[in-house]
């Protein structure tokens, strides 16, 4: 009987500790994914100041997270605590690559590869969100830099062909890229055709002769 009240008493102790680290990481991961929100949204509004402050915000919290479950790395291998780290991911990439800067390693974010690569394959969608505000002000460099970014993004995750409980599916997330991909191209090519051709009209139109 003995032994049967102290593994009821380490049980409890165990189970409570637990539960009190979930309730705790619940509400962080909430705010890490407010803060991945508002710094996507800081950062298409042309507003670098603020994302960069709101992603610090993020990553200290990413940092308080992995200390907080140290002791509990199936609660930080959750699936709610590692699609709110993907979202920090996706922030985090979508401002490298919209302010055409260096890719932040998954070693700097301090966050696994599985779920980094899961973050690259979103950002895309920002990316495309990005190129379709440059195109309705007219075919712009810019656009075709990063749809090259948005290529380079699919050419490196279609190669990393490993099971779906290794990659938390990112084999599915890399078929959207491919879609979001192919619809930037074709948006580029049609409004770079659009310009191509009021160019050629303009310059039709200057070579007629003045009306009397």
């Amino acid at each position: 009987m003995e032994n049967f009240n102290t593994i009821g008493e380490k049980a409890r102790q165990d189970l409570e500790a637990r539960n009190q680290a979930r309730d705790r990481t619940l509400v962080q991961t909430r705010e890490l994914t407010r803060f991945a929100a508002h710094t996507i949204r800081a950062i298409h509004r042309n507003e670098s100041d603020v994302a960069h402050q709101i992603l610090e915000q993020a990553r200290q919290l990413v940092v308080t997270l992995k200390k907080d479950l140290a002791n509990f790395p199936d609660l930080y291998f959750a699936g709610y605590t590692q699609d709110a780290i993907k979202e920090y991911a996706e922030a985090s990439i979508s401002c490298a690559l919209i302010e055409d800067q260096p890719l932040p390693l998954p070693e700097e974010l301090g966050i696994e590869y599985a779920t980094y690569l899961n973050g690259m394959a979103e950002a895309t969608g920002e990316l495309r969100r990005r190129c379709l505000d440059i195109l309705r002000q007219g075919y712009n460099a810019d656009a075709e830099r990063l749809l090259t970014c948005m290529d380079e993004i699919y050419a490196l995750l279609v190669t990393l062909d490993f099971p779906e409980a290794l990659t938390y599916g990112l084999r599915h997330h890399t078929d959207a890229v491919r879609g979001i991909v192919e619809r930037t191209r074709a948006d580029l090519t049609l409004s770079l055709r659009e310009q191509r051709l009021q160019q050629a009209l303009q310059q039709f139109g200057d070579k007629l002769p003045p009306e009397k």
